[in-house]
């Protein structure tokens, strides 16, 4: 969600988060009798936060602040927020996951600005599983070139455009398998803000923008014992949808993939692996923008976002967990609060590359450290900051960023 500021910058951001999240963060909860026993944290007894035979329903709000600077943006201001509720708060249901609405406006002093809504509702029992994405922005970014060779003195500055729509919905059919459908509408528009770097010479499809209208299919195994914070099971997410030519600008195929495993390893530690590969096919030329990318604040963290990009994207990661619970009752104003952390590690691989042009050669480093702090104990939601190291590259300074966001990185 937010990277690459000033180590002072994101320090005064997590400051100003932590007293939020500390001071603003639940709005209703109640517990109801269930013939259940129930436990919200790792490294906890389930009599701990919860009683037993009981099934807690609590919604939360969390606003975090976004406030930056960036040289081809100047000055960001805004705010992220984050609204987590249960759709079965008047007859639960046990195992009901989180439902959660999140809202990111902000405008620069340059005058750009984006608005970004996000939701994500699970009914009573996990039958179904619905997803919205609403979002527009007139913001700028860097254009590298295509490929996993660009250099730092070829970017060019482009102005971007982006109205973006997208529907999800997928139904249980089977004990821990979904299948659905999705819909997805983007339309860009890109210009070069300085006629200087690659970019005014490149020979890009689509070059100054365009659009696409996606249908497409997905199949879901998912048997994580939470969709937050996991510390035990399985995730397998594929997605392939088609953009048919009456409806885009020219027709291709985008084929998505994504997959995670989490190992307990103690009651306080968890170590968790994740695989994405991402492509888009097509006979009739590829829009530039719609290639996939090489880092983001979920996977490659390290690295800006289109840094690298290419038909096809593929990366790994691990990432180590440990649930820290300080035991603190911490009075302010009105709350009584019981803070709860964790800590992380995490390393990985990934590269973009054309098709049948894969060599181990192109793949790119990351690792980094992260802290977390759980504000909504029940849905394990937290607030995330992890710092994220890539490579160097020669007369280069070394590729790296800061993340502050909400929920984890898989």
């Amino acid at each position: 969600m937010i990277s690459f500021r000033t180590f002072a910058t994101m320090f005064n951001k997590l400051a100003i988060t932590l007293c939020l999240c500390l001071g603003i963060q639940s709005a209703h909860a109640q517990i109801i009798k269930i013939s259940r026993t129930h436990s919200n944290m790792p490294g906890q007894d389930s009599t701990r936060t919860i009683l037993t035979d009981s099934i807690y329903r609590k919604s939360s709000f969390l606003p975090i602040p976004i406030l930056g600077y960036a040289q081809e943006k100047g000055w960001e201001v805004g705010i992220a927020a984050l609204y987590s509720f249960y759709t079965d708060k008047k007859k639960p249901v046990p195992g009901t996951r989180n439902s959660s609405i999140t809202f990111v406006p902000s405008l620069t002093t340059k005058n750009q600005y984006k608005a970004d809504i996000k939701g994500d509702f699970w009914t009573p029992g996990n039958l179904w599983h619905f997803k919205g994405n609403v979002r527009y922005h007139d913001f700028p970014l860097y254009f590298y070139g295509i490929g996993s060779e660009t250099k730092e003195t070829d970017k060019t500055l482009l102005n971007n455009k982006r109205y973006k729509l997208l529907a999800e919905a997928e139904r249980k059919i089977l004990p821990n398998f979904y299948a659905g459908l999705t819909l997805q509408y983007q339309h860009d528009t890109y210009a070069a803000a300085k006629d200087t770097g690659i970019y005014p010479s490149a020979n890009l499809t689509d070059k100054n923008g365009g659009h696409a209208t996606f249908i497409g299919a997905t199949a879901i195994y998912d048997n994580r014992d939470n969709q937050n914070y996991t510390t035990r099971g399985s995730f397998l997410r594929l997605n392939i949808a088609y953009a048919p030519a009456f409806l885009s600008t020219r027709a291709f195929w985008k084929f998505e993939g994504r997959a995670s495993h989490f190992f307990p390893i103690s009651r306080k530690s968890t170590l968790g692996l994740n695989g994405v590969a991402n492509s888009i096919q097509g006979n009739d030329g590829l829009p530039f923008y719609m290639l996939p990318e090489l880092g983001s604040d979920f996977m490659m963290r390290g690295y800006y976002a289109g840094r690298y990009r290419e038909q096809n994207f593929a990366g790994i990661q691990a990432e180590y967990r440990y649930f820290i619970d300080p035991k603190l009752d911490v009075k302010l104003f009105n709350w009584h609060l019981q803070p709860k952390f964790a800590l992380a590690a995490f390393g990985g691989t990934g590269a973009v590359f054309a098709n049948r042009d894969f060599s181990t050669s192109q793949l790119k480093p990351n690792y980094g450290v992260g802290i977390r702090y759980f504000y909504d104990e029940g849905s394990r939601l937290s607030v995330r900051l992890d710092y994220g190291v890539g490579e160097k590259r020669t007369g280069e300074k070394r590729q790296q960023g800061f993340y502050l966001t909400i929920g984890e990185a898989f």
